[in-house]
Parts: C-alpha cells; sequence; structure tokens
C-alpha cells in the first residue's frame, strides 16, 4: 500500500486502510481520510504489520552523533532496531560496538528502551567500550563495574546512561542488576564464550530473560564447532533451538566413534539457520576501509608489571642523564624496558625473570577468539613465545596453536600445515624467523604482542599476510602500554628508522607510565 514520507517534518501521510483507524485513532486527519502519523520506530513496526511497505527512520533522521556510519553498520543498525532479541555475526573490525551504541542511542531517543548493560570481555571494558562510547556518544555517561563488590555495587549506584560489566564480574552483583528495571537493554559481547555448559552461560540464561532487549555480538560463533550455537541461542532466541543440547548435537552432528563427532555436511548452514535474525558481514564488505588497517590496542599492565616498569625507568632515565647509558647500549636498555611490558625479563641468573602478563595475554586471546580465520602473533622474545604457548595450551583456554623461533626444528613442516591444512588457528611467531618469500595467506590478521625495533623485519613480516593469492583485506593490531612501545609503533608505521632514536627513548620511556 502507498503512503507518503515527508523527511522534512518527519511524518508519513498514510491513506485510509483496514486497520489504520483503529491503530492511529488520535492523530491528525485530512479532508480525504488520509491521517498524519509520526514516522518513529513504533509507528514504522505497526504500519508494516498493516501491511505498508516504508524504511527504518533510523536511515532517514538519526544524526550518527556526527559520525560517519560504514553501509554494513547502516545496514546492522537497522536489523537491531527493528529486533529486540538478534545477533551482530559480523567480523572484526566492522564496527559491531558503534553499531551497538548507535542502534541504543536511536531507540533510547525514541523512548524505546531504557538503560544499556554491555557484558564483555575484561580487556575490553574500558579500553574499547568506555572509549568507544566517550568517541562515538559523547553526551552519553558510561561507568565500568569492575573492582572489589563494594566498588561495582558504588559504580551501579551512579546515574548513567550505559554500564559495563565483565563475563565473569556479572556473578558479582547480578542480584542488584536484576532488580534495576531501569537498565532494560542486554548487550553480550563476545557471545562465543557462552558456547558451552560452564556455570557462566547458566548463569547467563537465567539472566537475560529479565532484559526487553537482548543483542548477542561475535564475530566467530563457531570457534570449535556448530553445536556452539546452541548455548548461545539459549540465551538470545531459545525457541529457535532444541530444548536440550543432546538434540541439537544429533542435528547437527555425526557420532563416527564412541565420543567422536563430526559436523554433518549442512551442519554449519543448519547453525547459522538457529541465530536468526542477524547480520554477518565480513570486512571485505566494508568498502569504506583499505586493503590492509592498521590500529593500536591499548592494554593495561599489571600490577606487577606497572612497578617494575616505573622503577626501572625511572632508574634508566637518571642513568641516561649520568651518562651510564649512551647511545651504545640504548638499545639493550630499551629492550629491556620491552620486556618487562611483555610479561619475560631475560636475567642472568636464572635465564629470565616472569612477571604477571595477564592483561596483555587476556587481551591477545580475546582478539583471536573473535577472528574466525587464523592468526599471526608477533613475538619477538623466544621465553614470552614458549611463555605463552603454555598459557594458551591451559585447560580452559585450548586455542590451537603452534610456535616458530630460533631453535624450532622443521619449520618448513609448520608453516605447510598452517597455511594448507586446517591445523593451528595461531602461530606464535618470532618475526625474525619468517623469510622473505614465505606466503602465509591462511591469515589475515597479524598481532605485535610487542614490538620489533627493525623496521625491516615489520615490513617484512606483515608482508607474509599481503602477498598474491590473499583474498581478505588484512589487519595488523599492536597491543601497546608503554610510552616506549608506543614510540616504536608510531615509527614502524610512519616507516622511521629508529636506531638513532633508543637513547632518546629510554630517556622518555617515563612519560604517562
Amino acid at each position: 500500500m502507498q503512503l507518503t514520507i515527508s523527511r522534512k517534518h518527519k511524518v508519513v501521510v498514510v491513506p485510509p486502510a483496514p486497520g489504520v483507524e483503529a491503530m492511529f485513532n488520535g492523530v491528525p486527519v485530512l479532508a480525504d481520510g488520509k491521517r498524519i502519523i509520526p514516522h518513529g520506530m513504533r509507528e514504522t513496526m505497526m504500519l508494516r504489520h498493516l501491511g505498508f511497505t516504508l524504511p527504518n527512520p533510523m536511515e532517514l533522521y538519526y544524526d550518527w552523533c556526527g559520525g560517519k556510519p560504514f553501509a554494513v553498520q547502516v545496514a546492522t543498525c537497522r536489523m537491531l532496531t527493528e529486533n529486540p532479541r538478534a545477533y551482530v555475526l559480523n567480523h572484526m573490525g566492522t564496527g559491531k560496538t558503534k553499531v551497538a551504541l548507535w542502534a541504543w542511542d536511536f531507540l533510547y531517543r525514541q523512548g524505546l528502551v531504557g538503560k544499556m548493560l554491555v557484558v564483555a570481555p575484561l580487556s575490553t571494558l574500558s579500553f574499547v567500550w568506555m572509549r568507544e562510547v566517550f568517541a562515538t556518544l559523547p553526551g552519553r555517561k558510561v561507568q565500568v563495574l569492575h573492582g572489589t563488590r563494594k566498588q561495582r555495587l558504588e559504580r551501579l549506584a551512579q546515574d548513567v546512561d550505559i554500564y559495563v560489566i565483565n563475563h565473569d564480574g556479572l556473578k558479582v552483583i547480578e542480584q542488584e542488576l536484576l532488580v534495576r528495571k531501569d537498565i532494560d537493554v542486554l548487550v553480550l559481547d563476545e557471545l562465543a564464550v557462552y558456547r558451552n555448559q560452564s556455570d557462566r552461560s547458566k548463569r547467563m540464561r537465567k539472566f537475560a530473560p529479565r532484559f526487553t532487549t537482548v543483542w548477542g555480538m561475535t564475530g566467530a560463533p563457531m570457534p570449535t564447532e556448530p553445536t556452539d550455537v546452541w548455548g548461545q541461542c539459549q540465551i538470545i532466541t531459545p525457541s529457535r533451538v532444541p530444548k536440550f543440547y543432546s538434540h541439537a548435537r544429533d542435528m547437527l552432528m555425526l557420532n563416527i566413534a564412541p565420543y567422536v563427532w563430526k559436523p554433518k555436511p549442512n551442519a554449519t548452514q543448519t547453525a547459522f539457520s538457529w541465530m536468526q535474525p542477524s547480520c554477518r558481514y565480513q570486512l571485505e564488505d566494508v568498502v569504506e576501509l583499505p586493503p590492509v588497517i592498521s590500529r593500536t590496542v591499548d592494554v593495561p599492565l599489571s600490577d606487577e608489571q606497572a612497578d617494575t616498569y616505573k622503577r626501572v625507568a625511572t632508574a634508566m632515565a637518571a642513568m641516561v642523564k649520568n651518562k651510564q647509558i649512551t647511545a651504545v647500549n640504548a638499545g639493550a636498555a630499551m629492550n629491556k624496558l620491552l620486556q618487562i611490558a611483555g610479561g619475560w625479563v631475560y636475567t642472568k641468573r636464572p635465564e629470565f625473570v616472569r612477571l604477571d602478563p595477564t592483561p596483555r595475554v587476556v587481551a591477545m586471546a580475546d582478539l583471536i577468539n573473535s577472528c574466525d580465520e587464523k592468526v599471526l602473533v608477533a613475538i619477538p622474545f623466544r621465553h614470552m613465545i614458549e611463555g605463552i604457548s603454555k598459557i594458551l595450551g591451559m585447560k580452559g583456554v585450548d586455542i590451537d596453536h603452534c610456535c616458530v623461533h630460533g631453535d624450532t626444528p622443521h619449520r618448513e613442516e609448520i608453516f605447510n600445515h598452517f597455511q594448507n591444512t586446517d591445523k593451528y588457528k595461531v602461530m606464535l611467531v618470532h618475526p625474525q624467523c619468517v623469510s622473505h618469500g614465505l606466503t602465509l595467506t591462511a591469515a589475515s590478521m597479524i598481532i605485535w604482542y610487542l614490538p620489533t625495533v627493525s623496521l625491516e623485519i615489520y615490513d617484512q613480516f606483515n608482508a607474509r599476510i599481503t602477498r598474491v593469492g590473499q583474498t581478505k583485506k588484512q589487519q595488523l593490531l599492536h597491543l601497546q602500554a608503554t610510552p616506549v612501545e608506543k614510540r616504536v609503533y608510531h615509527m614502524l608505521r610512519e616507516h622511521q628508522q629508529m636506531q638513532n632514536m633508543f637513547l632518546e627513548m629510554v630517556e622518555g620511556a617515563t612519560v604517562d607510565a
């Protein structure tokens, strides 16, 4: 049925039709019987129910808070604003965080939703969500619910628009959140953490139904197998999946031996059909982005790292002033600061000392889990590679990976498995050990756990995924926490040689630390 839209006045002029008078009996009526109806989200859904075709008002009237959305972000916002239970399955780098904020902000302005609770990985609370709220919705107030129980409750008591809490921290103040009826939008970032039968997953299945709007976001909904989606759907859209896990498993998997299951030929398609309504855009769909996207990822230091870094950096600055550290040995001094930031520091006896690297390793693991393709992690110190490998192999982490450093035998076999088979999701690799001619285009993401100080090594390592045969857009992610790292990454990305700058970097290592 035809209607007329006035974008200037944000209204639609609707001709007489069955149901219109009953639904909109308090609006202005023209002489010919046509009704002037506000073009809001609620009115749009009502008119569509009556058979009218009209666009989502967010696309026509929302100001995007001064930002400029990608086309895929506009499409995803359209889907979210029209569905109170939905999945954002867009790949990493497509701007899922902004999408959730914009969609919520539009509905909030329309008076259709209340405050929002975001449940996200610990590593993203402040460095992703809080910063993104400030950047994307500068007029909105946000509070991170982290710390002791008392601190969390004090922060929850503050009158803000958006609350952000980590997955496992939710249980600390779960009951207090349940009674906050003014918070009725729930966003679950990295939804795939609820793929199993853990206590965390069971809690969320009981917690989520209280909210009127629940959106789940993940770029990798099936990190291990198609049955991973069952637990996620039990939270967002439980009516779309079998009630019991065993029934879902029988629909998706074949039992080929005792306790051994493999996906049926159509398992992935069936699993995605359960996760509806949804959007799933790849990075390649974001035509506004260049082929290679390079960005930094801020991560915190652990208390142990921060204390050590401050003490050592202060001492080194004094040694520079007293000329005990000169241009000759400044490179070694700067490497020591980088090692502290990474969590493994080389010494004489014992060979190295481990500082708590948890925040950086967790951030790295979160990035890996959010990517459904293979990943290279550049780590310029051997003992860091071995230490991180042990963490990734721990029960509960279980990230399929391989390691390559100077003492690794049979490297060609490892490279072949990584590039040409399903083996290894991640390669932890010393960037100096990757030859110029090597192709590793099975990966489309490189995570620099720590920077290298060689521009040549940096460029040639990044080129392993930017080669003929690469069909995906590539992401170069640089983890950083200290002034030295930030300075090194800046110079690498600007293609500046830094060999003559080591002394200056050590001298300024305590700035903003």
